[in-house]
């Protein structure tokens, strides 16, 4: 699959199959997230992978009770240790996890796997179940895994009303 391939087969998952993921494959879709850029190659980003069956339920009532994440086969907790800011104003650690994410998220579609962006949850929860410390950002969960649906067709709008040329024309 190539890359235009996986960013067009990409969906935000939730259901999932009872399936575990091959280490191969789970390593593969790690390393893509290693390898993403960040600010001043500061590689901040930290991510918890979550398999065990109890941890994954405990998530569930961290994520605002959404039963998809504890089916996924695994849940990665993607974290942050940079306070930095950007001279643009922008913090680093959401913009540098955010793409190192997209970076899992377009390597799980080219493995035959599906994940979604999970921002409805209450950090303080997953800080106490899986010990991460106050000082390190709680970004995101991603649940990753086989995927038990189909992606519905994708609402995007057209070109011409989300880009322009040489001088904002919107």
């Amino acid at each position: 699959m190539d890359v235009f391939e996986a960013i067009r087969n990409r969906y935000s998952c939730r259901a999932y199959r009872n399936q575990p993921i091959e280490a191969e494959k789970l390593d593969r879709v790690l390393e893509a997230a290693r390898l993403a850029p960040s600010a001043r190659n500061f590689q901040d980003w930290r991510f918890v992978v979550v398999t065990d069956r109890a941890a994954k339920e405990q998530l569930v009532e961290a994520a605002n009770n959404q039963a998809f994440v504890g089916a996924a086969a695994a849940v990665i907790i993607a974290c942050s240790e940079s306070d930095h800011v950007m001279r643009c104003g922008q913090p680093v650690a959401p913009i540098d996890v955010a793409i190192a994410l997209e970076h899992i998220a377009l390597q799980a579609t080219a493995e035959g796997l599906a994940t979604c962006w999970v921002g409805s949850f209450f950090p303080e929860k997953v800080r106490a179940l899986l010990g991460i410390p106050d000082k390190i950002a709680v970004i995101e969960l991603m649940p990753i895994g086989y995927p038990a649906d189909k992606p519905a067709p994708k609402k995007r709008d057209e070109m011409d009303s989300i880009v322009c040329y040489e001088k904002w024309a919107f």
